[in-house]
């Protein structure tokens, strides 16, 4: 089997890219046919969010500029379709105090420091809340302290 070429690479990513805003141009045609002021629809904002977090993990791994300022976009826009319709994007930074509302510890790093026990380690992926509560746990790694 062939290795694929730099010019196959870019047109499966511009493939991607194209899907991708259809996806969002849908839902979000499909969010404003449903704005009746029941409020924020869930599902469709936990779909919105997904594709954020699939448009991210694809800028993580991009092979140019180029390609990652594409997926970077995408997620932009996608952020900003959350926000319109009552979504909130839960990213916690390192070292802030871990929070079981909003946050679910998948990994646990053992520290010395007992400054961090219970703080982030790291933002494994993001999380959504929908008016104040969260719909889709942030993941994260925390830290625990652990006496030598």
């Amino acid at each position: 089997m062939a290795e694929p070429t730099l010019g196959d690479i870019a047109d499966k990513v511009d493939d991607v890219a194209r899907l991708l805003a259809r996806q969002a141009s849908t839902l979000g045609a499909i969010a404003d046919a449903r704005a009746d002021g029941a409020g924020p629809d869930v599902p469709l904002l936990v779909e919105l969010h997904a594709l954020r977090v699939d448009a991210l993990r694809y800028a993580a791994t991009a092979r140019s500029r180029r390609e990652r300022a594409g997926f970077e976009a995408v997620a932009a826009g996608l952020e900003r379709l959350l926000a319109g319709r009552g979504g909130a994007v839960v990213a916690p930074l390192v070292g802030e105090p871990f929070s079981g509302s909003s946050m679910e510890a998948v990994e646990v790093v053992a520290t010395g420091d007992a400054g961090l026990d219970r703080t982030v380690a790291e933002l494994l992926e993001p999380g959504l809340l929908v008016g104040g509560r969260s719909v889709r746990p942030a993941r994260v790694a925390v830290h625990r302290h652990r006496p030598a």
